[in-house]
């Protein structure tokens, strides 16, 4: 649609007044443009034809690179699914490894602990083996005379 000053130019003086000249014809400026424009649109239809070609085979080059990399994904996580077992037996192994010394320190410890209440309870178990048999032969005294 044309603007208000597209359609006020085709009335705009085409002289001045005075001595005679050539006649005025309203101007259309659209289609000026277009007819001044046209030789540079058709020289830039190859060039869009190029653009939309080299717009779809990056198109088609930007899928084939996601395909790729969501194969590359999946392959990368079956793998890790495939060494999931082996790699939590080397953590175990290496966690078992580096307490081994601290185990084996643990062990000492506790036989060494094991032995020293052996050693207590031989000395202290005939004191108390002769308490529990005073207090057996005291409640079967007190049981036979309360008969």
């Amino acid at each position: 649609m044309a603007s208000l000053r597209d359609l006020l130019q085709r009335y705009r003086p085409v002289g001045t007044p005075g001595a005679a000249a050539r006649p005025g014809v309203p101007v259309d400026r659209v289609a000026e443009v277009a007819t001044e424009l046209e030789p540079v649109f058709s020289l830039l239809s190859d060039t869009e034809n190029d653009v939309r070609r080299l717009r779809e085979e990056a198109r088609g080059e930007a899928r084939r690179i996601r395909e790729q990399a969501a194969r590359e994904a999946e392959d990368l996580v079956a793998a890790a699914h495939e060494r999931v077992s082996e790699v939590r037996a080397r953590a175990a192994a290496n966690a078992r490894a580096a307490a081994a010394p601290d185990g084996e320190l643990l062990v000492e410890a506790a036989r060494e602990a094991a032995r020293r209440v052996r050693t207590r309870a031989a000395v202290l178990m005939p004191e108390y083996v002769d308490r529990a048999v005073a207090e057996a032969l005291s409640t079967l005294h007190t049981g036979e005379a309360a008969r």
